[in-house]
């Protein structure tokens, strides 16, 4: 029977830069800060826009699909947390590729992992005395072969 129960982990600080970030998953959408001027996608959440130096900045939704840029396989246990092995890995959104998240992959055996494996966002939810946080992790997306095919009709106009 596998273990449901959820892993240790050291949750961020909420706070007012970030805390929607780390709260984005109760409603299951993961979100990025947007700047209103250029468009730019930021990550990690900051308080202004690095090309536009814009303090006007607003979270945005996003599909919540991805790709896995990089990844490794950790077999060490550094201290209580998930089973071992785990993989850490950086993935990209597809909105936006140059926005990457280091994250763990979940749902699949480690060794099934691979570089430019699509990928969808899952939260794992941890409460905490400074408030609830959603822990957005990635997991293979079964759907890839059909969001692929769709937008390639959409770019073809059909």
């Amino acid at each position: 029977m596998a273990n449901t129960e959820v892993p240790f982990r050291i949750l961020p600080e909420l706070n007012d830069t970030s805390g929607f970030f780390w709260k984005s998953g109760e409603d299951g959408q993961l979100r990025f800060l947007r700047c209103g001027e250029c468009g730019t996608r930021l990550h990690p959440p900051q308080p202004m826009c690095y090309v536009e130096h814009s303090k006007n900045l607003a979270p945005e939704p996003v599909s919540g699909r991805g790709r896995v840029h990089s990844f490794s396989i950790n077999y060490q246990p550094w201290m209580p947390g998930p089973e071992l092995p785990f993989v850490v890995a950086i993935v990209e959104i597809e909105e936006d590729p140059r926005v990457r998240l280091t994250t763990n992959i979940v749902g699949c055996a480690p060794e099934d992992v691979a570089v430019g494996m699509p990928v969808r966002v899952t939260f794992e939810h941890h409460s905490d005395e400074g408030g609830d946080v959603w822990l957005p992790l990635f997991e293979p997306d079964p759907d890839a072969d059909a969001n692929s095919k769709s937008d390639a009709a959409t770019r073809k106009g059909e």
